[in-house]
């Protein structure tokens, strides 16, 4: 077996402890009566409506105006980009469309410092701004609820407004036959103004003859939607966006160039507060269930394994951390994750199979020492022969995981048949019980190995007994 120097074992115990500490209880210091957050732990958590409740508001066009049922449902699709944008998964959003109102609902409560909840509703009901910008040049990047890369904050050439929204008559889905491949093809297209100050078809065709063969994006507010590269000047009002697009992200895109260009603003009819499901009460008391249970799950992995136990639970406690700070904002480049019942419920799972990697290793050990192996032999069987094992099972709940995700995330297929409502929960379990069982593959996995291999490099602690071995053998 290839030894693993002594001190590694120490290094990464106290960095998998460290950075489990500050995953749970973050890093913040007060300057006067501010709170600054060097780093988000449990606390910084936004929790669902099920767990803290919410806001429930409801919203209407403005000075009594007639809105379609096509510009209620282009509202919504922005109402939705906003929400998707901030982080929020565990809304409730509606569009009624006989009394044109749309309701949303979102978690919040009233001691909330990080989020007002006028402030709130006035920023997802505000007339969203759409804009064709130069080129497609970004600062920043986040994830979106359904797991895609968000592009946002425009920079450099891009930070010019070539035109707005006001300018565009409509956007519709549209498809058309491929000549080289026969297949059909979906785009949107795009009528501009023809006439009055807006004249968009006057405006378009200047910015299109100007950056013909060049990249104009498309923005609504500061995120980038789409970003076509213009193959000819366009001077007849009428133009056609294509890509590789499928029906619903046509009609998902063309609603949202629409919403920019509403001709109508939304004005809130009111609003309300939603009692919690669960309660933080009983938030509190899961927690300490948690607490009590992990304390219980390392007596019992320590008591029959040993020396293997012990570094289990280290590991496990890594877990733990790595996948909360998923959740958290821990990490800048991730952002805050809305965490419901069914993301607790993921969570569990997820730490359930890391206590069965470890579980399946250490007991592969104690088989390979029962054989008679030395102890190297013993540890380089036993982890080598527990692989296929422990990846095997976590790379089927990782499809599964991504699957929940892909078909229950915001905005898709079988929102029509289950519902909007149920959408942002189930999306949420996914990505809870996906993050956790990465954390499984890197300490379960990783970690455990690792620290294992170090500690055998120990002369007072290279007994078998130690590591599952029956008491009398050295």
């Amino acid at each position: 077996m290839k030894r693993v120097p002594k001190p590694v074992f120490f290094v990464v115990a106290l960095l998998i402890l460290a950075f489990s500490f500050t995953a749970l209880f973050g890093v913040s210091y007060y300057n006067g009566d501010i709170k600054n957050t060097v780093v988000k732990g449990v606390n910084d958590i936004r929790w669902g409506i099920d767990i803290r409740g919410g806001v429930e508001a409801t919203f209407k066009p403005a000075n009594n105006y007639n809105a379609t049922d096509e510009q209620l449902d282009s509202a919504k699709a922005i109402i939705e980009t906003r929400m998707v944008s901030n982080g929020i998964t565990d809304y409730e959003l509606y569009a009624d469309k006989g009394s044109d109102r749309i309701i949303v609902r979102f978690p919040w409560k009233s001691d909330d410092d990080s989020q007002n909840a006028v402030e709130a509703i006035n920023e997802i009901s505000s007339t969203a701004q759409l804009t064709f910008r130069p080129g497609n040049s970004y600062a920043t990047t986040d994830i979106g609820s359904d797991g895609s890369i968000v592009q946002k904050t425009p920079t450099g050439e891009t930070e010019t407004i070539l035109m707005d929204g006001s300018y565009i008559e409509k956007a519709e889905p549209v498809y058309y036959q491929d000549e080289t491949t026969g297949k059909r093809q979906y785009a949107v297209s795009l009528t501009l103004k023809d006439s009055g100050e807006k004249n968009g078809k006057e405006k378009f065709g200047e910015i299109t003859t100007q950056y013909s063969g060049q990249t104009i994006s498309i923005w609504m507010d500061d995120i980038m939607i789409s970003y076509p590269k213009v193959n000819e000047p366009i001077t007849d009002g009428k133009a056609q966006i294509e890509g590789d697009f499928t029906a619903e992200e046509a009609t998902d895109l063309a609603n949202k160039i629409t919403a920019g260009a509403l001709p109508f603003q939304l004005e809130t009819s009111n609003y309300g507060v939603i009692s919690a499901t669960l309660g933080e009460n009983s938030l509190v008391a899961m927690g300490y269930a948690a607490v009590i249970a992990f304390i219980i799950i390392a007596i019992v992995m320590i008591i029959f394994y040993r020396l293997p136990g012990f570094i289990a639970v280290i590991s496990l406690l890594g877990q733990m951390g790595l996948a909360i700070a998923a959740v958290s904002g821990y990490f800048t480049v991730i952002p805050s994750f809305t965490m419901t019942l069914p993301g607790i419920a993921g969570l569990i799972l997820s730490i359930g199979m890391g206590v069965d990697c470890n579980i399946i290793t250490a007991e592969r050990i104690k088989e390979e020492i029962k054989a008679g192996r030395t102890l190297d032999g013993a540890l380089e069987r036993g982890t080598k022969n527990s692989l296929s094992a422990i990846v095997d099972g976590n790379m089927t709940v990782i499809i599964v995981s991504i699957i929940l995700m892909l078909v229950f995330g915001p905005s898709n297929i079988l929102s029509i048949i289950f519902g909007e409502s149920t959408t942002g929960t189930i999306y949420s379990f996914g990505f809870t019980l996906l993050v956790g069982v990465i954390a499984n593959f890197i300490m379960g996995v990783f970690f455990t190995r690792l620290m294992l291999r170090s500690v055998a490099g120990f002369k007072f602690l290279r007994k078998k007994w130690l590591f599952g071995g029956a008491k009398n053998e050295k």
